[in-house]
């Protein structure tokens, strides 16, 4: 059983009250803030004195009332300034003699030292010095101290590295970003470049297919136009010349035809076409049909005739046409 010496009397720290102690503890130590700033901030702090200046300006007996009520408040060993560990040790320092103050500290050690593995846990490295410069003032040869001085040194390390790590991943996240966006916005100067570009071919090429097309049309009508001249040159080319004025014939004699038989008797009647050439002597030197009516009955007769016609002499020989005509009647 454990004893605590209050305003002159001995009393039992009942087992409840270390269990709502250590409850307190555990429940005021996990919802603690944490130290401001970060681990390496709080290691380049120098760590304050154990018992506050305050605490230790207090007189005996007000000592004994604020540690009683600390306890029952169960502020053990927190917070800093007010607390039974700072009233406690500073009767000590007052009353080193004090058996029941000696025996209040003892008691109160395991909490103080369940506290400090709790801030050392969540890495409130400014909380855990102060709770291990308590325990180290109640007995600087307690056992737990160099493993918790240890601990905190390492665990300020660590955190330090990692914050360290933290920041170099945040300042190379910040230059990969910077990297990214630098590359986005060459990309995009790229792509509005090469958009450009595009525009310009596409242009180029627009006005290249315009001009090959003026130029086959141009060729085209250019062709076009001298086909045009060839075939009027053609055209002038194969265009009969005029020819001479044809001497005048003056018949001489034209007797007519014979009438076929047949014919005659039949009653048929009919005419035909003849050309014939006249001879500069006035003579006919060729005779052919070019049309009958009715076919083959007239024209032997009508080349006799023609044959026998006579023209006064010409310059030169003539070609002309004459129509026969065969009436039964005539």
């Amino acid at each position: 059983m454990s004893y605590v010496t209050i305003h002159g009397k001995t009393r039992l720290l009942a087992p409840a009250l270390l269990a709502v102690a250590l409850a307190a503890c555990s429940g005021k130590d996990d919802s603690a803030p944490a130290a401001a700033g970060t681990p390496a901030a709080s290691a380049a702090q120098a760590p304050a004195p154990a018992v506050s200046a305050k605490v230790q300006s207090m007189g005996t007996d007000q000592l004994r009332d604020s540690a009683s009520t600390a306890l029952r408040e169960n502020r053990m060993y927190a917070p800093a300034g007010d607390n039974a560990m700072e009233y406690y040790l500073a009767l000590r320092d007052k009353l080193p003699d004090d058996a029941a103050v000696k025996s209040a500290l003892t008691d109160l050690q395991p909490y103080t030292l369940i506290a400090a593995e709790q801030s050392l846990a969540r890495e409130d490295f400014p909380e855990a010095q102060r709770l291990v410069a308590l325990i180290e003032k109640v007995d600087p040869s307690a056992p737990a101290l160099p493993r918790l001085k240890q601990g905190i040194t390492r665990g300020m390390e660590v955190a330090v590295k990692r914050t360290q790590e933290e920041t170099d991943k945040v300042k190379k996240d910040a230059e990969n970003r910077a990297k990214q966006l630098v590359e986005q916005q060459r990309l995009a100067q790229q792509q509005a470049a090469e958009a450009t570009a595009a525009q310009q071919l596409a242009a180029r090429q627009e006005a290249a297919r315009r001009e090959s097309e003026r130029l086959e049309a141009e060729r085209q009508a250019a062709a076009k136009r001298e086909a045009d001249a060839r075939a009027a040159a053609q055209q002038v080319a194969a265009a009969p010349k005029p020819a001479a004025a044809a001497p005048a014939l003056r018949a001489v004699s034209t007797p007519a035809p014979r009438y076929p038989a047949d014919a005659l008797r039949s009653g048929t009647s009919g005419e035909v076409l003849v050309e014939l050439t006249v001879g500069t002597d006035g003579s006919v030197t060729d005779a052919r049909v070019l049309r009958a009516s009715p076919p083959r009955v007239f024209d032997r007769e009508a080349l006799n005739a023609v044959r026998r016609w006579r023209f006064e002499p010409i310059s030169s020989p003539t070609t002309t046409r004459r129509t026969l005509a065969f009436q039964p009647n005539q």
